[in-house]
């Protein structure tokens, strides 16, 4: 089992730029997939981005592809989001989770064996 804390969401305004944290305790950080995910309010739960468990290959909603990178510290049991150009549309709750199949980047929701707590990112106009 694996627990997972997120940190560095905020109000920044468009244009800005946040970098998100999922430091993660428990089990071997490296036996994991980990995801990105948001939700805005009304809205569902929706993939961000993933990263494999050794960070040497990512992939990117369409949404956030060249805006947003996802890397990793497997020695600091730690994934990273960095968002740049954000938007007022990129507002929501991002979550981190982890996957233990390692065989498979997933943009999946139900895929994902754990999950944090959420942060709140809010960009204004």
């Amino acid at each position: 089992q694996v627990q997972l804390v997120e940190s560095g969401g905020g109000l920044v305004q468009a244009g800005g730029s946040l970098r998100l944290s999922c430091a993660a305790s428990g089990r071997t950080f490296s036996s994991y997939v980990m995801g990105w995910f948001r939700q805005a309010p009304g809205k569902e739960r929706e993939f961000v981005a993933v990263i494999s468990w050794s960070g040497d290959f990512t992939y990117y909603a369409d949404s956030v592809k060249g805006r947003f990178t996802s890397s990793r510290d497997n020695a600091k049991n730690t994934v990273y989001l960095q968002m740049n150009s954000l938007k007022p549309e990129d507002t929501a709750v991002y979550y981190c989770a982890a996957d233990a199949n390692l065989h498979v980047l997933s943009n999946k929701v139900p895929e994902y064996d754990y999950w944090g707590q959420g942060t709140q990112v809010t960009v204004s106009s």
